[in-house]
Parts: C-alpha cells; sequence; structure tokens
C-alpha cells in the first residue's frame, strides 16, 4: 500500500471509532437500560404464616416451606401435577418411575 493510502485508511477507521464511542455515549445515558436493571424485582420468597394457614398445615408441610422444598399442587411445572389419564397413556414405565422419585 502507498502512504497515501494507509493514512487515508487510518483516518477512516479513526473517525469511525470517535462517532461510534460518540453515539454510543449518548444512546447510553438516553436509554432506561441502567434504570430498568435497578427496578428489576429480585425473587423472594414471602411464606404464608398467618394463623388460618398454619392451624390446616401439618409439620411436615411446615418444615417443606420454611426449607424452601414445599411446591403446592405438585412437582410438575407450575406446581401443577401430571398425573391425568392422557399423560400416563402416554409415558413408559421408566419415565413413570422418574417422575416418583
Amino acid at each position: 500500500m502507498n502512504r497515501t493510502r494507509v493514512i487515508l485508511f487510518g483516518s477512516v477507521v479513526a473517525a469511525a471509532l470517535g462517532i461510534g464511542g460518540a453515539v454510543g455515549a449518548f444512546s447510553a445515558s438516553a436509554t432506561p437500560l441502567a434504570a430498568l436493571a435497578a427496578s428489576s424485582p429480585s425473587p423472594t420468597f414471602h411464606p404464608n404464616e398467618s394463623a388460618t394457614h398454619e392451624a390446616g398445615e401439618s409439620a411436615a408441610q411446615e418444615t417443606a416451606e420454611n426449607n424452601g422444598t414445599f411446591h403446592p399442587g405438585g412437582p410438575g411445572p407450575n406446581g401443577q401435577s401430571n398425573e391425568s389419564a392422557s399423560h400416563e397413556a402416554s409415558e413408559s414405565a421408566s419415565r413413570e418411575a422418574s417422575e416418583k422419585s
């Protein structure tokens, strides 16, 4: 490459980096990305410790609630049981055994 092309290429690269940096700095301050990250709720456990609730549960259920292993409704997605007849008809014995453990 000749010297003029190298200088021209370097100037274009430097200008692109400068413009990109300025646009990036402006867009980072203009977008609410930091506000969204700061306001996202952190998942926290909220136990139900009302007297009415406590009177209707066993000691094992209370222990499971306290250590975070209680799953109301069963172990399936969203706490829902998958023990419906249509589900059971479509699975093998080994799959059923793995669901029970």
